[in-house]
């Protein structure tokens, strides 16, 4: 099985459920790892999972504002299964680095996994 991750993208975004997020947003790291089984030696891009596509369906859910991580880590999840056939399964990390609870100070991350 192969296995293609991208880690630790960055992005300011407006998810969450109180007013502050909304208007102020907040920074975001989403990470991903793809996987597929090739049935030969990938010799060119149509053969594989494009990480650059990956990327440009990443930065363009990001930028719909939505109250819960949990809907904007599955939306990711089936719309990477649904643009590349190749992938049987992923696995998609939203973190929210600085999340508006009272005397918090770490951060908050939701996950999930998706099969074909």
């Amino acid at each position: 099985m192969l296995s293609i991750h991208l880690k630790n993208l960055i992005f300011k975004a407006y998810h969450g459920i109180y007013e502050e997020e909304k208007i102020q947003g907040n920074i975001f790291e989403v990470n991903i790892a793809i996987y597929h089984h090739p049935h030969h030696t990938i010799e060119a891009i149509e053969q594989t999972i494009n990480y650059e596509l990956v990327y440009e369906l990443v930065n363009k859910r990001m930028q719909i504002a939505t109250p819960l991580l949990e809907t904007v880590v599955m939306d990711i999840a089936h719309l990477i299964l649904q643009q590349f056939v190749l992938a049987e399964k992923v696995i998609v990390s939203v973190t929210k680095t600085n999340p508006p609870i009272k005397n918090f100070i770490g951060n908050v991350e939701v996950s999930f996994e998706l099969k074909r």
